[in-house]
């Protein structure tokens, strides 16, 4: 049986047409033609059957202001079109796969597999026990469209979907293609590139979006679907809680004077607005299924009991339930849960206090059902509504609070100065003893109501905490009970953070504490000083007691951005894995559940990648079951806007950390050989080095700013945070998004793999090429951190293209360009070179679908890189240039699928 209706070449072949039309119609048909000729000439020069791009650079300099616009207008819709067609062929391939029992890494290949391997229920149970799985949506400024765009284009691909699913009359089909050009003619007149930057509280509706419009109604599918594999091979054994979202969009104050406390409130406020409404809509749809009459049913105990308790708590109400709804007792019920639910936020008394209540009264309509003999109803209709609650809550996404760790080292010296002590005068041990000592006495130091005359910094930290016990009071500790802190290097800078907290009471020890305090590290210093600093926090009675009462679970987050940014891509990577380990080996000899934070960005060079193979990835020491990560920008609306996708995505992480956490108990420490050891050791110091020198380079900087479009990044407007700390022009003060998104615009996609070649160089040239080689390809092979780091290498390799990237050389000053460009061309080549001779491929991409994404997209990237590199090279571009500047860089970020 056929599922679909069409093909992806189907959607590429008619999408373009139509664009076309639209474009013809929209503007001329010269204009069109001038689309054509580029698209044409750059297509020809790809398959060979031109000698250079000649033809294609002549017509990109003789266009007028108003054909560039065109030209990169049309280039960026293409890419936006095209990119609905690969979601679509997406969900194809998952929908076909699934029906032919072909899907690979699914849940019911892992369980039967488990099954087979004899682990017993018991077992299961107790790994699945062990797993929670916490996405967590930053607002870093990591996608290049705007929302009005990505609201058409959400409209374009339902239209599509219809197309390819449903069974029409030519007339239905003709009606729904009437709708997709109407939308294409739309949103080719929507201004593509956002006029302001936009504010926090933009950042947090779009993570909201998402939750509330895909997340919420998947969750309750996905558990539907994981149940039912689970009793294929596991009949008496119930799915727990396996997913938590989270969410730092509205609450994430790192190096963002914009994210306030009345953001964050309003955040707060609007996730729980989002919440009750779902919990209200579908309480009224269920009214409409539940309608069983009360004098053919025997309702049970606890049911019968409720109401009684809701008559005595809103007597009018459920005198009005009875007249409305006589005899139907659960309809009755449902009509009380929703006036229980709009009394959540509002004056009157009787709303239900948290989601744990409302899920109570779920759990009573549910058991009467089964007693009622009617399993299938509640099985259809209440299930999925108990997994959303239970995942959602009233809070929709738990928020983490960040900030930088000198912004509380200076809040506490100002405010302990006032009582006499000079904590800045401290050293690091007697910081740790003066906060201590603090925490755990019972009266407050400082008067966090009014700390005195302090720096704006001081007062802004003390208002955050004050507001924090506010928010709990009022939404509960589970909607905001983590703070991160940036750059940790000392554990007094945890303690800075605990101290804060007690002073508000929000900490009040040894009774509670209603936070989760979770050092960010990202430098080489601060991970290789890990051990120290959890150590020391570990045996310090304030801190221990609060983990205690935590649960003896240890958050730590680690950045890949700013590793990768200080170190390379080898190096980073490198890092990252061998201090995981230590960190977890030591945290289990302190009997301490390491919970790892990933902070992943969408890029290859900022941890991305395929996140199921990610979580396969990481050392075993590391998997303990609870596993917390980054999601952003692109990467968001690419795994979470598409419902079919969305599901796919939670089972693949589910079933990769499922496959993790059971080899983690077969295999507690990760067998490494000593010689892989030796080979990364040998490796790493060598890329390190190379990386670190080419960084630190006299003109690196400069050449950085003339030979990419880092001047127009940083004025797009991509998110409310600067794009760098201080304002200024170094690579350590720049943020890694916009030094990722600057060389990927490029086409050069330096942060991937810099280094890369030369530090397998070493390690060749150390044991001999054929003996190396004979070791790479075995840790290739066996390793799954190896070959996830390589593959990840291939695929920015893949996607580099050093005749683009010499356009962009061209611009910088010729010594620059001579010192710098031929230098990486080397580096991206013998790169290339080992990554083939290493993974034994005669291609980059291992993924079949993928290189044909790539092979349809590089042509139409090309005019629009040939386009950005000629607007660059204008002294003084006019205000229609620069705004056609800014749209090749949408526009090429839509053709790579990715920026930062």
């Amino acid at each position: 049986m056929e599922l679909h209706n069409r093909s992806v070449r189907t959607d590429v072949r008619e999408l373009g047409a139509l664009l076309g039309d639209v474009l013809a119609a929209q503007t001329s048909t010269a204009a069109y033609e001038t689309v054509e000729d580029l698209r044409t000439d750059a297509i020809e020069y790809r398959r060979g059957d031109a000698a250079s791009r000649d033809a294609l650079e002549e017509t990109i300099g003789d266009l007028s202001d108003a054909r560039e616009d065109v030209v990169a207008r049309a280039f960026t819709t293409y890419f936006e079109l095209i990119n609905l067609a690969e979601e679509r062929e997406r969900v194809r391939a998952v929908r076909n796969a699934d029906a032919d029992g072909s899907l690979h890494d699914s849940l019911e290949e892992t369980v039967s597999a488990l099954a087979e391997a004899g682990v017993d229920a018991d077992e299961f149970e107790e790994l699945l026990g062990d797993v929670l799985i916490e996405p967590t949506f930053t607002a870093h400024p990591t996608e290049a469209r705007r929302a009005t765009v990505k609201a058409k284009l959400r409209s374009i691909a339902n239209h599509l979907e219809e197309l390819d699913e449903r069974d029409m009359t030519d007339r239905e089909r003709n009606a729904v293609w009437r709708d997709v050009t109407a939308e294409v003619t739309s949103l080719w007149g929507t201004r593509q590139v956002r006029q302001r930057r936009p504010e926090p509280e933009d950042e947090a509706r779009n993570v909201q979006w998402y939750l509330e419009n895909t997340l919420f109604d998947v969750v309750g599918d996905a558990y539907e679907e994981f149940e039912e594999t689970i009793s294929g091979e596991y009949e008496d054994v119930d799915c727990p809680k396996l997913f938590e979202f989270r969410s730092w969009a509205g609450s994430d104050r790192d190096g963002n004077p914009f994210v306030t406390p009345a953001v964050t409130a309003e955040t707060l406020e609007r996730q729980r607005e989002i919440a009750i409404e779902k919990y209200r809509e579908r309480c009224k749809r269920l009214s409409a299924v539940l309608s069983q009459d009360g004098d053919r049913y025997a309702i049970d105990g606890p049911l019968r009991e409720s109401l009684a308790a809701d008559a005595e708590r809103f007597p009018t109400v459920v005198e009005e339930a009875r007249e409305r709804y006589p005899d139907e007792p659960y309809r009755q019920k449902l009509k009380l849960m929703r006036e229980r639910l709009d009394r959540v936020d509002d004056v009157r008394p009787g709303g239900y206090p948290d989601g744990d209540a409302f899920l109570a009264d779920l759990e009573v309509v549910a058991e009467s059902l089964s007693v009622d003999r009617n399993d299938v109803v509640r099985t259809s209709f209440i299930e999925p509504l108990r997994r959303q609650v239970d995942t959602f809550g009233f809070v929709l996404a738990s928020l983490d609070l960040r900030d930088h760790r000198e912004n509380h080292t200076e809040a506490v010296a100002e405010a302990v100065a006032a009582e006499g002590v000079d904590y800045r005068g401290m050293d690091e041990a007697a910081r740790a003893e003066f906060l201590t000592e603090a925490i755990l006495q019972a009266d407050p130091i400082v008067d966090a109501e009014a700390p005195g005359d302090v720096s704006e910094t001081t007062e802004r930290v003390f208002r955050r905490f004050r507001e924090l016990a506010d928010w709990q009071s009022e939404y509960g500790t589970q909607a905001i009970d983590t703070y991160c802190i940036s750059m940790t290097e000392e554990p007094s800078h945890v303690l800075e953070v605990l101290f804060l907290a007690d002073q508000v009471g929000v900490v009040s020890l040894p009774d509670h504490c209603g936070l989760d305090v979770v050092p960010l590290l990202e430098t080489e210093s601060a991970l290789n000083g890990a051990e120290r600093i959890l150590g020391t926090l570990f045996e310090n009675e304030a801190y221990g007691t609060a983990l205690e009462t935590r649960g003896e679970v240890q958050e730590v987050m680690l950045g890949y951005s700013d590793s990768n940014k200080e170190n390379g891509f080898l190096a980073a990577n490198w890092d990252l894995y061998k201090n995981q380990r230590r960190l977890a080996s030591f945290c289990r000899e302190a009997g301490v559940t390491l919970r790892l934070f990933h902070g992943r960005g969408g890029s290859i060079s900022r941890g991305g990648g395929p996140m199921n193979e990610a979580l396969l990835a990481l050392p075993n020491e590391t998997v303990t079951g609870q596993v917390k990560f980054t999601e952003q920008g692109e990467a968001i609306a690419e795994k979470y806007a598409n419902h079919r996708i969305a599901e796919r995505e939670l089972e693949q992480m589910l079933d990769a950390q499922i496959r993790a956490r059971h080899e983690a108990n077969e295999e507690p420490t990760e067998d490494v050989p000593e010689e892989w050891v030796d080979a990364m050791e040998t490796m790493v110091p060598v890329a390190r080095r190379e990386y670190r020198d080419l960084l630190s380079a006299d003109g690196f900087v400069s050449y950085f700013g003339q030979a990419t479009p880092i001047s127009v990044v940083e004025d797009l407007n991509l998110g409310s945070r600067p794009a760098s700390r201080s304002g200024e022009r170094t690579v350590e003060d720049l943020r890694a998004i916009p030094w990722v998104f600057s060389w990927t615009q490029t086409r050069l996609i330096l942060p991937g793999w810099y280094a890369l070649g030369s530090g397998l160089d070493a390690y060749l040239e150390a044991v001999g090429e054929e003996a190396g080689l004979a070791t790479l390809r075995e840790m290739y092979d066996e390793w799954p951190f190896f070959r996830t780091t390589l593959d990840n290498a291939a695929l920015a390799l893949a996607r580099t293209e050093p005749e683009i990237a010499a356009e962009y050389a061209d611009l910088a000053a010729a010594d620059l360009r001579e010192r710098f460009f031929p230098r990486l061309v080397e580096e991206y080549e013998r790169g290339r070179e080992l990554v083939l001779a290493v993974s034994g491929r005669d291609e980059l991409i291992r993924r079949e679908w993928l290189a044909e994404s790539l092979d349809r997209r590089n042509p139409y990237v090309d005019p629009l890189n040939l386009l950005q590199v000629d607007l660059l090279g204008r002294s003084d571009r006019t205000d229609a240039e620069e705004r056609t500047l800014r749209l090749t860089v949408n526009g090429i970020a839509a053709g790579m699928k990715n920026t930062g």
